[in-house]
């Protein structure tokens, strides 16, 4: 079914404000016309979730990623001391914005691990944990993932009352490939000519897919790609910097469109989990055993993930050479420990390469940039002139 309103054949300026619309509303407009029409919905909290198994049982999977609101209810039911987008999220579900049959969340740090708890004690609809492998070096971690697709899987059958057969997740993969294959075009344009795609921009790009179905957002992708690379736009002289520490709690818009200005940003984490998976997942064999086999063996890294084939570090510094980057921006949300905990790590690693980086924190509810914006200018111009 269609959640869309018509948006093709209009120019390139009107689509992206169609997006940013959609992306900023913390109402899920589209989430709420597949209700309308009789559709379930699968709600999943960061980082990283196998959406192609609620897919395949025609449910619409949504990244529950909080949003810019006032914690008018959800606030008594966690301490003041946490994170904001784990209120956020509920409040969004509490006050109806967000209307779910079935909630996931997983043990990415202390929080989160509690947070289906909550949730199932305040919400009428099953609440589950997808617990991911804590030591993603084991022989036995791709294995046992699976089994946790598999227990996961019959959870989505009971909710929707639809059989979840391998011949559907094949479908269902394959729209997927297809749109990782999308995504990372879009982050080839953020590399090679950055000046044609704003960090902002391909932000809501990428969020709207975790609201809609994925076969309309590959549809827009693939109306949208083509007239990004053909914009009249000139290259700036702006350094080059990768973005990172967005894997969970989002920086508000404004903050992307501020860096925007001094910056391009030419990758990021930002909602890595959409783009978690870096190629095609296997269609032959095992149709879960290769979802398992594809967030371990073929995945970008995270500070909420324990591998030691992908020391954080290190692959912060290859995102870097590879996006040909001068400089990094390395930033946390606020009380959000994984992400704080790693800008030590990062800053002692780029200072050992003599690689410029920038450190701040962010809130989703920030609304005042101005003291960043000079910290930010002040960076750009000892970069250039150095």
């Amino acid at each position: 079914m269609q959640v869309l309103d018509p948006w093709q054949d209009k120019p390139l300026s009107e689509i992206m404000y169609y997006v940013r619309e959609l992306v900023e509303d913390p109402e899920f407009v589209p989430v709420k016309r597949w209700r309308a029409a009789g559709g379930k919905v699968l709600g999943h909290f960061q980082v990283y979730f196998p959406e192609e198994i609620a897919h395949a049982a025609g449910m619409l999977p949504v990244k529950v990623r909080g949003a810019p609101v006032e914690g008018r209810q959800a606030d008594s039911r966690f301490g003041s001391y946490l994170c904001s987008i784990i209120k956020s999220s509920l409040e969004l579900a509490l006050t109806n914005r967000l209307e779910l049959d079935m909630f996931v969340s997983h043990p990415i740090c202390d929080v989160a691990r509690n947070l289906a708890g909550v949730w199932g004690r305040n919400l009428p609809y099953p609440s589950q944990i997808l617990y991911l492998p804590q030591n993603a070096n084991s022989a036995w971690s791709a294995q046992y993932l699976r089994d946790e697709y598999a227990r996961v899987k019959q959870d989505i059958e009971a909710v929707t009352g639809v059989t979840i057969t391998d011949a559907a997740l094949r479908n269902s993969i394959a729209v997927f490939n297809e749109n990782r294959r999308l995504l990372r075009e879009l982050y080839d344009i953020k590399r090679t000519t950055p000046w044609l795609l704003s960090v902002d921009e391909a932000y809501v790009l990428v969020s709207l897919g975790g609201m809609i179905p994925r076969e309309e957002h590959n549809e827009l992708l693939t109306a949208v790609i083509p007239q990004i690379k053909a914009r009249n736009a000139k290259k700036q002289d702006k350094i080059r910097v990768v973005f990172d520490g967005g894997f969970c709690e989002q920086p508000p818009l404004d903050l992307l469109r501020v860096i925007a200005q001094s910056c391009y940003v030419v990758d990021d984490d930002l909602l890595i989990g959409l783009r978690w998976i870096l190629e095609d997942v296997k269609s032959e064999g095992d149709p879960l055993f290769n979802l398992a086999d594809a967030y371990l063996n073929a995945s970008s890294y995270s500070p909420v993930q324990h591998d030691l084939r992908k020391p954080k570090e290190k692959m912060l510094v290859q995102r870097i050479r590879h996006a040909n980057a001068e400089a990094a921006i390395i930033t946390a949300a606020k009380m959000c420990e994984p992400g704080l905990d790693e800008q030590v790590a990062y800053s002692k690693e780029l200072d050992e390469l003599n690689i410029p980086y920038f450190i701040s924190e962010f809130e989703e509810r920030m609304t005042s940039f101005d003291h960043m914006q000079m910290q930010l200018e002040t960076f750009v111009e000892n970069v250039l002139f150095e």
